[in-house]
Order: structure tokens, then sequence, then C-alpha cells
């Protein structure tokens, strides 16, 4: 089966995570389709496939020949954005795509532009996999859940292709920095992993951000209005303050490549009290800090001027960046470039503007640089990926283990 047919099978079940559930996973949706996989690798003879409480699913391909080979993994997430919704995902193809702004919904105007997205120029001639402009379509990470499924199924077609074991892990909660959280490493007992998730086709990535979630809570005091002089403190404006002590430069739609960032990626609130929840990314491990610290002094100059404990910070770091760790084993990245170009394709090393689950367990002793799997604009309405591109990406996996065996 292509890979796109089993990606427009996987992205009929919602699989959104949640970040405010406390749950493990934390939205039980993402379980069915944990289920689907399971059933679907032991069609492809992955008999060891299982589900574990957490909803990470595990299955290993057996080596096919007794000599020693290391062992490799590859891993995907199930889960889906919380930034757009993942339910009732209305897909279509449309094949041998001319180049030109995209009509996703007529009834409600949504298009997705050439002006605001120049890679759609590229995509002239190929198949291409949109949404209908009110969901997002799942690419990030369902296409390498498929890629994977694909290699799979054409190692089985193909058994003069010799290989060593072989171990698969789809994650939950990828989306909300939880995908590592419960991930058993004495199952994937591999020398060394790729998540395939995200970018196009060719993308390899051994950089990421290093992250960090900002919680700030403001306290004000409400006072009817007619009343209000020297008396109310709205806790509005004054997140409006916070917010506008930050350098103003640093945010996601100013910034690019190494260039770190602060995103207010939330925001609630009333008079008596407001909410913001931030994002904080960098590249560099002493910027990241700085940025930290602007934060706490930001929070100490307000609280002196409108009263201790006005405002209140809680900081937790989530990921680091995983250059550090791979640099030492750059043979891995290799094998990745290798792989690239035998599918024909010109590898391109990108830092991550953002996470894998490969960062976590490469600091958890499990080596995982990203591969791209040919999606583009993940989290949002605008989300799409070519069919021919999803090929290359599973040419490519094919050919990892063909470079592992040698």
């Amino acid at each position: 089966m292509k890979a796109y047919k089993r990606f427009l099978n996987y992205i009929k079940i919602n699989t959104t995570a949640d970040p405010n559930s406390g749950l493990h996973p934390s939205s039980m949706i993402q379980k069915d389709l944990g289920k689907l996989l399971v059933k679907e690798l032991k069609e492809l003879g992955v008999s060891d496939a299982y589900m574990d409480q957490y909803g990470y699913v595990y299955g290993t391909v057996d080596a096919n020949t007794n000599r020693k080979i290391d062992t490799i993994a590859f891993i995907a997430h199930m889960d889906t954005s919380p930034d757009a919704s993942g339910d009732n995902v209305q897909a279509r193809i449309i094949e041998n795509y001319d180049g030109n702004d995209i009509v996703l919904n007529y009834e409600k105007n949504i298009v997705m532009k050439t002006q605001d997205f120049s890679f759609l120029k590229s995509l002239k001639g190929q198949s291409l996999i949109v949404t209908d402009g009110t969901t997002l379509l799942g690419a990030d990470d369902k296409a390498g859940i498929a890629e994977i499924m694909t290699m799979i199924e054409y190692l089985n077609n193909h058994p003069n292709i010799k290989h060593g074991k072989i171990k698969i892990v789809f994650t939950p909660d990828e989306e909300i920095g939880e995908g590592p959280m419960f991930f058993n490493y004495s199952e994937v007992d591999a020398k060394f992993a790729y998540t395939v998730d995200g970018g196009k086709e060719g993308i390899i990535n051994y950089e990421n951000f290093n992250a960090a979630s900002c919680n700030v809570t403001i306290s004000g005091n409400n006072i009817h209005p007619g009343s209000a002089k020297n008396l109310m403190v709205n806790s509005i404006l004054i997140a409006m303050e916070f917010n506008r002590m930050l350098p103003e430069n640093m945010i996601p739609s100013a910034t690019e490549m190494y260039e770190g960032f602060y995103h207010l990626n939330n925001i609630e609130g009333t008079v008596e009290k407001t909410f913001m929840h931030y994002l904080i990314r960098n590249h560099d491990f002493n910027l990241f800090n700085y940025q930290k610290e602007q934060i706490v002094e930001i929070q100490k100059f307000l609280n002196y001027k409108y009263g201790q404990n006005t405002v209140e910070v809680n900081i937790i770091d989530s990921y680091y960046n995983m250059k550090e760790i791979v640099q030492k084993h750059m043979e891995v990245v290799e094998i990745a470039k290798k792989a690239t170009e035998m599918a024909g394709i010109k590898p391109e090393i990108y830092p991550i503007r953002g996470g894998t689950d490969g960062a976590q367990l490469t600091y958890n002793g499990l080596v995982c640089p990203n591969l791209g799997t040919g999606g583009w604009n993940a989290h949002g309405k605008f989300e799409c990926i070519a069919i021919e591109s999803m090929d290359k990406c599973s040419e490519i996996l094919v050919n990892i283990v063909k470079i592992v065996a040698q």
C-alpha cells in the first residue's frame, strides 16, 4: 500500500493532544489510532507489536540474516497539535497541482496563496493533499507513521534486502513535550534511532531549540469603574505592560534559523486575574538562560511597581538542544545524508525551530536526529503534503536500513 493511502486512513482518527488533562496519554482518543497501528503492524508480520498503558506502540521487525547488524529504531508520534482542530479532517488530493493559489474552502473563502507560501511553486506537477481550511491535516506526524509502515511493507516484499533488527515506536503527546515521558528504553535497545517528524523530504535535523514554558499569573483589584481612582488594579493592563517589556523583535513572526523568541501562546483574564502562557526558545544555551532571566527581571520590576506578588512567574524547562550530543556521533547523520542522496535528493541540514521526541531521547542515551516527512505548514489549516514526497521519504528509510546492513 502506498504511504499516502495509509496516511488518509490515519487522519480520519482525531488524536489531538490535551496539555491540560494531566492524563497519560493526554487524550485517550490517541489510543484509537494506537489500536489500529498495532493491528496493522501485526498484519505486516511484526508479531510482538503492542500498545502499553500510556499509549506507546512498540514493535520489532526481526532481522532476516544471521550477520551481526546494529539494531536501529524509527520513531513517529500519533498526536496532533492542539493549536488547531484535528477532528473531522476533510482532505482532498489535487492531482498535477498547477503551482497557483489553492482555494481550500469556497464557502468560507479560505485560500492558500503562493505569495504567502512560496514553497508551493516547488510542488507544481505533484499530487498535493490539502485540508478544507477548517482543520489541520495531520501530516505532523501521521505522515511519518505512514512512511515507516510503508518501509516495513517494502522490506517484507523484498526479502533479498538483508537487514538487522528494527525497532518501531509510535509515541503519544509529542506536541505537548511529553512524548518521551514514559518511553520504555529497555524495549528499544537500539544503537541509534531516527524520528520521522516534519519538514520537506531530504531534511535532516540534529539541532533543535532549548525550550522552556512560562506561566505568568497577574493579580489585580477590581473596583466599580465609577469609583476606581487610585483603587483599581487592572491585571489585563499589567499583562500588556509585561509583554511590552519583552524585546518586540523576538517573536516567531520576526525570527528565523538560529534566532530565539518569546511566543505568547495564550492569554485570558479579567481585571481581577490574568493568565499568560509563553514559549521560550533559543538554540544557544547561554542566550536561552538569559531569556529566562529577562522574564524574572520583568517580574521583579512589576512587583516593585504594583506590589509584592502582583506578578507570579513559573518557568519550566522542556527540552534541550540535542546538537551537543549528536555531534559526537555524526555517523548517524552521515548515514541519513547518504540515504537521501541514494533517493536522488540533495540532503539539507537545518536547525529545527522547535523540538522533537528525539531531543529528549538523545539526552537520555538514544541518539536520535530527525528526518523530514514531506509535510508543510504544520499545526494549522494550511498544512499540506505531496504524495510524491511521501514516497521519497519512505525510500530514504529503506535506504537507511540498507546502509546500516552494509
